[in-house]
């Protein structure tokens, strides 16, 4: 077995200089990244009823935008991608999450920060080659147990699902949240500044 003090000096030493770049987001697009996008937090269809974010926008971390593209290079031969829903998450908008329903079951406390709001977090899910998302038994941002990562009382063929996202995304180097079988985040995201829409070159928050 093969434990993370084995990881290479050289690497970690990188991974942690990128991490203190507060720059260091890079946008994910479909045309460039090969994923589809579908930000939640973008329309009235979340948990505050009303659109969070006025731009559509997905951003990660520089280090992230690579383990996602691992992930892809092993759905790829099996013919699947990603969808995304969300992924940076200006602070402001880990507020306006948590002012709406401060669970922490299911949203990280603003005041200790989310993985979201240090680009280091993603929602996805699978989907074929012809764009359907594969069934997992709920949809994004369901906050009941049936989202919980092994669940069975969901359907075997979404069980298989959860499964199949689970075993890209941790080969490919993300962590899981045992709560949403759609959130992965890195394992040391706490080594990732926290960032605020402040921090991009086209605000996600504000319009024009």
């Amino acid at each position: 077995m093969i434990g993370r003090a084995s990881i290479p000096a050289a690497a970690h030493f990188r991974n942690l200089s990128l991490s203190l770049m507060p720059a260091a987001l890079v946008e994910i697009r479909p045309e460039t990244h090969g994923v589809a996008l579908e930000i939640a937090y973008a329309t009235a269809g979340n948990i505050t009823g009303r659109p969070v974010y006025a731009r559509a926008a997905c951003y990660l971390h520089v280090v992230a935008a690579e383990r996602l593209a691992r992930a892809q290079a092993l759905a790829r031969p099996l013919g699947l991608g990603f969808k995304i829903f969300d992924a940076f998450r200006p602070s402001e908008a880990q507020w306006k999450l948590w002012e709406a329903r401060p669970d922490p079951e299911f949203l990280a406390d603003p005041r200790r920060g989310s993985p979201h709001s240090r680009g280091v977090a993603v929602d996805l899910t699978l989907v074929d080659s012809a764009g359907r998302e594969l069934e997992m038994g709920t949809g994004f941002d369901a906050f009941t147990p049936l989202s919980h990562h092994g669940n069975t009382e969901v359907s075997p063929e979404a069980q298989r699902n959860r499964l199949l996202l689970l075993g890209l995304m941790t080969a490919a180097g993300w962590d899981f949240y045992r709560n949403e079988w759609w959130h992965y985040q890195f394992f040391d995201s706490r080594l990732y500044p926290l960032l605020s829409d402040r921090d991009l070159a086209v605000s996600m928050m504000t319009a024009g």
